[in-house]
């Protein structure tokens, strides 16, 4: 088993993340500024210069998509 480093998710919560109205319904969004960290992130990864400190933050972010985009499906689903 691989042991992987993580930020936890909940550390962006107060300031990485947006609740916008699309189509009368309340969905989690990144704001611009997480966004815009996950795609820099993600692109120094796929040029493999991504430090260990950056790929625990690339996995906190990317498992905080997956939990909001599990939550936004919900949302959706049961609208």
């Amino acid at each position: 088993m691989i042991t992987q480093m993580m930020v936890q998710p909940s550390f962006w919560v107060e300031s990485g993340v947006k609740i916008s109205k699309v189509r009368n319904l309340y969905l989690f969004k990144f704001t611009d500024e997480l966004q815009s960290r996950l795609e820099e992130l993600s692109q120094k990864k796929k040029a493999g210069f991504l430090t260990s400190e950056e790929e625990a933050e690339l996995t906190g972010i990317l498992e905080l998509d997956r939990i909001f985009t599990l939550l936004n499906a919900r949302i959706i689903a049961e609208s």
